[in-house]
């Protein structure tokens, strides 16, 4: 079989595979992906590192979640409703809580995923090679519980350089007036 055939061949289960890995599920129209009764490791305050056995986590998230957090999965392109979101807020980890971006360093990259130029903190993304497909690629993951959040790349604006292509599915969302609200309110009692 001729080597151009051979590659030819590759490419095309490599992107099937590809295709495969995508999330089927569409995307919880829920305030937040987590239900506080099933999931108590889910916390926005709690900083302490979550580890748990994939058993425990597919008890406590929703499928969708389960899938792209823990089995690293993708979802389809242009299907997250945090895509072209423009709401004023913070972003969080929807498999536990934690702080992940905030609104002012998301930006219209065109890949079809929430992009970032910038984490909250140094601390709140923890980043591994990934090598799958045959890419050399750098996968972010919660710096809380791990879950997989997407990839980063070298391809953002300015001031870091950096694209954070992350699925829509493992963030929940607050809006900034309603965490200034709840910080006040847990404040007043």
């Amino acid at each position: 079989m001729p080597r151009s055939l051979k590659t030819l061949l590759f490419l095309a289960l490599a992107f099937s595979l590809q295709q495969c890995s995508y999330s089927q599920n569409s995307p919880t129209d829920k305030k937040t992906n987590m239900d506080p009764k099933k999931n108590s490791v889910y916390s926005r305050s709690d900083s302490n590192k979550v580890a748990l056995t994939n058993e425990e986590w597919r008890k406590i998230l929703p499928s969708d979640v389960y899938q792209i957090a823990r089995q690293k999965g993708t979802e389809r392109p242009w299907t997250s409703k945090f895509e072209n979101f423009k709401e004023i807020g913070t972003y969080y980890c929807a498999a536990c809580g934690n702080p992940l971006f905030n609104s002012d360093t998301k930006f219209e990259s065109g890949c079809g995923w929430p992009s970032f130029y910038q984490p909250i903190s140094k601390g709140s993304i923890i980043y591994t090679p990934d090598n799958t497909l045959g890419m050399e690629r750098t996968e972010v993951q919660c710096g809380r519980c791990k879950a997989h959040l997407g990839h980063v790349f070298d391809d953002g604006p300015p001031p870091t350089g950096l694209r954070y292509c992350i699925n829509g599915v493992i963030l929940d969302f607050e809006k900034a007036k309603e965490a200034e609200k709840t910080y006040k309110d847990k404040k007043d009692h």
